[in-house]
């Protein structure tokens, strides 16, 4: 193929990029990155179907505040991964760091599984969530990277989507696992736990096919690696469509360096981008509140409140997923089509509204546990699809040097706020309290959603079918 223009310097790379049809090879790129999702929503949806069975005192025998800990502690473990491989990412690339961050989730899932009491349990969550943690930047950043402009919403929201085919996964194994005709109680658990260790593997070797990003390459001066990635990709695609490629458009703006020490990089995200700093804050606050307060604590929920035995919890999980899968899947074609703006508006809002709506059904005590959940899966349908553009919108808007530590930056201000917070606090009120304050709570996270919405509406970027380079300068 002919050498394109701007290809010495590299300028032309993006427009490439962004030109192509999907291909196989698109596939195999997202598949493999999305395989960590699915491993990732696995383990926690089956961390958190056992977790009324750790009560008893031939498991853990954990308090239902320890349970709320110990998720807690997942959540902190992925705060300090993000931080910290999100920064690694930038400097040293996505293809090396989520290597390392899979392979650390793994041996936290396996540590999980061998658990002992309260403390080994809650340090092995942890270093689960610093491995999932890092995968989050690493990840999200290689998908915008590669993917066409065009597709990039749909891409990404899928992406983040599979988290809940694994989920959905996790919910159906942990009706055996749970089942004592199947496992004894002593043994389905930690089966369940460390079992994402085994299919991990599997992961990394899937991944060895995805390349580093070219986009990355050429901001490190590696010029001539990425043409050769991005004309495999182009020779690859012609004779998949056995058509000529079309012209690319002109090169975007070039990528702006940042300042190489995290004071700058604050200062610029407290300055020049601070709309788009605030706006990726709340998105990230809001959903992160919703998910793991709501998430890590249903199983406590049908146990408590609807007398479900524990080894039925993964059937209620399990409906509930699929509802979390199908959101990014049936909407993420809007947030290509209609507009991110007007969309992160529509799912943020409507699933604020709807959870109002379920609240105020269970304060006044008229839902059953499947009534409970029919409410929940028709809040998370918007939901899951809210969660995952948040995910996109702090990815995109940033500059490539920064978009790692950006979106693991607010990533883990919001995991700190709603996440960390959440399922401690939740965990609690079930303890303790009747349906009046957990109901309470549940507002809390109606009114998040809500805010969220409304600073979607006013701050939000339109960034459906732009380059990356034209968006974040």
């Amino acid at each position: 193929m002919p050498r394109e223009d701007h290809e010495d310097d590299g300028a032309g790379i993006p427009a490439r990029l962004d030109r192509l049809p999907w291909t196989p090879r698109h596939w195999v790129l997202v598949g493999a990155l999305g395989a960590g999702w699915v491993l990732d929503g696995l383990q926690v949806t089956i961390a958190g179907a056992i977790a009324p069975a750790l009560q008893y005192t031939q498991t853990l025998a954990l308090t239902p505040q320890e349970i709320g800990l110990a998720a807690s502690s997942y959540v902190a473990g992925a705060v300090l991964g993000a931080l910290a491989f999100g920064m690694l990412a930038d400097r040293f690339g996505r293809r090396r760091i989520f290597y390392l961050t899979l392979g650390l989730s793994l041996l936290g899932m396996v540590a999980s599984g061998l658990a002992v009491g309260f403390m080994s349990f809650a340090i092995a969550r942890a270093i689960t969530g610093g491995g999932i943690g890092g995968e989050y930047a690493a990840i999200n950043s290689a998908v915008d990277e590669w993917v066409p402009a065009r597709l990039r919403g749909r891409i990404n929201l899928a992406v983040n989507g599979s988290y809940w085919l694994g989920a959905a996964l996790g919910a159906a194994v942990s009706i055996v696992l749970l089942d004592t005709r199947w496992f004894p109680i002593t043994l389905g658990w930690r089966i369940g736990c460390a079992s994402g260790g085994v299919l991990g593997l599997g992961v990394l070797f899937a991944r060895r096919s995805v390349p580093e990003s070219p986009r990355w390459l050429v901001q490190h001066g590696r010029v001539a690696e990425a043409a050769r990635l991005v004309r495999a990709m182009e020779d690859a695609a012609a004779r998949w469509t056995g058509q000529a490629l079309p012209p690319p458009r002109p090169p975007a703006p070039a990528p702006r360096r940042m300042p190489g020490p995290l004071p700058g990089r604050l200062r610029l995200l407290l300055g020049r981008y601070r709309r788009r700093s605030a706006l990726a804050f709340l998105l990230m606050t809001a959903q992160a509140f919703l998910f793991n307060a709501v998430f890590f604590t249903y199983g406590l929920v049908l146990s408590r409140f609807y007398g479900i035995a524990d080894r039925l919890t993964g059937r209620y999980l399990l409906a509930f997923c699929l509802s979390n899968l199908l959101g990014p899947l049936v909407l993420g074609r809007f947030f290509d089509s209609i507009g991110r703006r007007r969309m992160l508006a529509v799912s943020f809002g409507a699933a604020g509204t709807l959870l109002l709506v379920v609240t105020l059904l269970f304060l006044i005590g008229v839902l059953s546990a499947w009534a409970q959940t029919l409410g929940w899966m028709a809040v998370f349908f918007f939901a899951s699809a809210a969660a995952s553009a948040a995910y996109l919108t702090a990815s995109e808007i940033f500059p490539l040097a920064m978009r790692g530590f950006a979106l693991a930056l607010f990533f883990a201000l919001g995991t700190l706020i709603g996440g960390v917070a959440g399922p401690a606090l939740y965990g609690r009120l079930i303890a303790h309290a009747g349906r009046v304050p957990l109901a309470e709570g549940y507002a809390l996270a109606a009114a998040l959603m809500l805010l969220a919405a409304l600073a979607a509406a006013r701050l939000g970027v339109d960034a459906e079918g732009k380059s990356l380079e034209t968006v974040s300068e």
